[in-house]
């Protein structure tokens, strides 16, 4: 099993370099073809594994010595487990369909070639972060990740909006890598060892209190990669990339990390419940806040994006309350039916010339049905409508939360549900039904290639399906994972999810009955709410504000009082007295032979006088 492991691994990496060979030639549909190939190749060998796992065998392996210095010894190794192969498959199979579509998408673009370098390495360090079996691996693939983040968010890099929102998700990224950092270096200061297996087993011994440290600051790392509060202003301004990576970033691979880095650290955090605790309230208000933000925007990519932001914090929520193999179930379920959003709300760019506000838009249904029908099948997952994946996973959380006793919590992440509804059919009404409002504009909207359809239709059947997978994925899971026990009697579980899903109709038919009837007058925008949601509750003023402008001032302060007029100045007061000593002792040598015999008298005298008045002390 080890060569598939390898193939796994190492087939992403070989089609970025590949393509990297042409990346300053013209538009090559070969290297489309052959990275997609190679995607879908580790994507075959993951499912290999994922079978051979399922046997409740682990794959394992040490390739080489990596860093050995004194005490410290860290391998380059490598676990395929129950938890691992679940992401390899979720990141190679979205991947795959992302590649494909993407051979669609920038077709006319003028870097297409490398592109699909950039998008290849993206999935080679994510597979690096998920198989690594130690910190330091994982970390090498979490800082892999953010660098192919910045590269593909600023794609276009010639457009300053998109080289700003690449340069935010990277600093962004930073803060929360240093508290993550930290949390590293206290794993290795107190067990001397960065392997998962020599951790877990004995972090059990480590006091309390750096048990909790060591949480705290992991999760800080978390933060920044899944883009919660307050670190999650960059999540909605990378929608300035290809949508393709778009996709990529919130359904499979970039944003999941944060998750995945909680689920795979449950150990620890099952003895820090105050911790879990801390981690799953601000999962709650993720859900709720960033729900609300998506109620009243007009950007269609970005309401995708605030829709991930809510449905990490119900992921979070699970992870915090010790539920792992929920959160990774939902994880799971959520990269289909977001991937499918996403790649579809490409489409619907395309039609309308680059157009991404949904107020211009309308009636697209008939010249756009295919696409229509393929986004209502995404939304019905994740308004969380049965038989669909999201009533599967995300009712469970709210089970979790309420099982828990934790009804404060249960109660936001029930009010998010009613909200997720709402604003998932806002957008669908908004785009494909209603008055045609795009004719104004002179735009003829047109479905894509056939083959960029025929590649989202896996994505829409296991959006549907997903769900009917819950009691295997969770033995398979809990094989490894810590099991979560539920406590609840059936008939108030079937009273929860009774209600839950009301809400979720509710919000469903809320929608569609409010924009049938031409939706909500122009005079809400002026309204104080609307206003505050629409400005993202002036968190990014705030950021600017208190942060930005004072950073830049200092800088400038800086640059022109310290750096210009000390730093330069002593330099440049430096080259010019040797240069000014040099152009004076320049006279020195006129070759001029009495000037010379001059200059040797001169000499002589002052080696005569230093003998004669130094007196060395013994």
């Amino acid at each position: 099993m080890e060569k598939y492991l390898y193939i796994a691994l190492f087939a992403p990496i070989v089609g970025s370099l590949i393509a990297a060979l042409f990346a300053q030639s013209p538009k090559n549909l070969f290297t489309g073809i052959f990275t997609s190939a190679l995607i879908f190749v580790s994507f075959i060998s993951s499912m290999i594994l994922l079978n051979y796992v399922d046997m409740d065998k682990i794959v394992h392996v040490e390739m080489m010595d990596w860093i050995s210095a004194g005490n410290l010894s860290v391998p380059f190794g490598f676990v395929v487990d129950q938890v691992s192969v679940i992401m390899m498959v979720t990141v190679t199979l979205v991947s795959t369909i992302v590649h494909i579509y993407s051979i669609g998408y920038m077709e006319h673009d003028e870097s297409f070639n490398r592109f699909f370098s950039y998008l290849s390495a993206f999935v080679f360090s994510m597979m690096i972060l998920v198989m690594s079996d130690n910190f330091i691996g994982l970390f090498i693939g979490w800082e892999g990740v953010g660098l192919c983040s910045w590269l593909l968010i600023g794609f276009w890099y010639k457009k300053h909006s998109a080289s700003w929102a690449a340069n935010e998700a990277f600093i962004m990224n930073r803060i929360g890598d240093l508290g993550m950092l930290m949390g590293i270096f206290l794993i290795y200061w107190n067990i001397g060892s960065f392997q998962y297996d020599v951790v877990f087993a004995n972090i059990v011994n480590l006091d309390p209190s750096e048990v909790t440290w060591i949480g705290i600051f992991l999760f800080i790392g978390a933060m920044g990669k899944s883009a919660q509060f307050p670190l999650h202003t960059w999540l909605a301004d990378a929608m300035e990339g290809p949508t393709p990576v778009s996709a990529l970033i919130h359904a499979a691979t970039m944003v999941t990390a944060g998750v995945y880095l909680i689920v795979r650290a449950g150990e620890i955090y099952i003895l820090i419940p105050e911790v879990g605790m801390f981690i799953a309230s601000l999962g709650a208000f993720v859900a709720v806040f960033a729900a609300s933000m998506a109620l009243v925007n007009k950007d269609l990519k970005r309401i995708i994006a605030y829709s991930t932001l809510s449905q990490l914090g119900y992921m979070f929520v699970a992870a915090g309350l010790g539920a792992y193999w929920i959160a990774l179930f939902h994880l799971m379920t959520h990269a289909f039916f977001k991937s499918l959003l996403f790649l579809g709300a490409g489409n619907v760019m395309h039609a309308m010339d680059g157009n991404l506000d949904i107020k211009r838009m309308g009636g697209l249904y008939k010249a756009m049905r295919p696409t229509a029908i393929l986004m209502s099948i995404a939304s019905v997952a994740l308004a969380g409508i049965y038989p669909l994946a999201g009533f599967f996973s995300k009712d469970k959380i709210l089970e979790v939360a309420f099982n828990n006793g934790s009804y404060l919590l249960w109660g936001a992440l029930f009010v998010g549900a009613g909200l997720t509804a709402f604003y998932s059919f806002r957008l669908v009404m908004l785009v494909f039904f209603g008055e045609k409002i795009y004719e104004k504009d002179g735009i003829h909207p047109h479905e894509a290639h056939p083959f960029v359809i025929y590649a989202l239709t896996p994505l829409a059947l296991l959006a549907i399906v997903a769900g009917f997978f819950e009691h295997s994925f969770h033995e398979f899971t809990t094989q490894l994972l810590s099991d979560y026990e539920f406590t609840l009697d059936h008939s108030v579980g079937a009273m929860l999810i009774f209600a839950t899903s009301a809400m979720a109709l509710s919000g469903i038919a809320y929608a569609v009955y409010k924009y049938k009837r031409g939706g909500f007058s122009e005079n809400i925008e002026n309204w104080g709410v609307y206003k505050l949601l629409s400005n993202q509750y002036y968190i990014p003023k705030l950021y600017e504000v208190a942060i930005m402008k004072p950073f830049t001032a200092l800088s400038r302060f800086a640059w022109l009082n310290i750096d210009n007029k000390i730093v330069d100045a002593s330099v440049d007061l430096i080259a010019k007295t040797i240069y000014g000593g040099g152009e004076k002792a320049r006279k020195m040598q006129s070759g001029n032979l009495s000037s010379m015999l001059r200059w040797m008298v001169v000499g002589i005298v002052v080696l005569l006088a230093l003998a004669i008045f130094y007196r060395p002390t013994v």
